[in-house]
């Protein structure tokens, strides 16, 4: 089985899906982060491709980065200046050939996120 990663973002304060959230995702090797690659969640809260498709899928560690503040803020779900979560860290390690999901349940004042199925 070859291995890739999606992920998928429900705002819990507003009910629905998060569309035009920013994402970008990044490779950590040592100390050194590398940026893979920069996508923005459709209607559904999901991205239109993989994050991470089989054909560039290696084992590792990476961190996903959800730009949240500038979602919040495009949603008007805050007047709260400056935002609470403004970005949203998660880094992960991958380390076989699976599928990974991360989503991420994000309201103005916090978050959760899991290994998804």
């Amino acid at each position: 089985m070859a291995g890739y990663l999606t992920t998928h973002v429900l705002d819990t304060a507003r009910g629905c899906p998060a569309e035009g959230l920013k994402i970008e995702l990044f490779k950590i090797e040592g100390g050194t982060r590398t940026h893979l690659k920069t996508l923005v969640t459709n209607s559904d809260g999901r991205t239109d491709e993989q994050v991470l498709p089989e054909d560039s899928f290696a084992t590792g560690v990476y961190e996903l980065v959800f730009h949240a503040g500038d979602y919040h803020a495009a949603a008007e779900a805050s007047a709260e200046r400056p935002r609470f979560l403004d970005v949203v860290p998660v880094r992960f390690c991958m380390p076989e050939a699976s599928h990974y999901h991360v989503p991420l349940l994000l309201s103005p004042f916090g978050y959760s996120t899991y290994r998804g199925s």
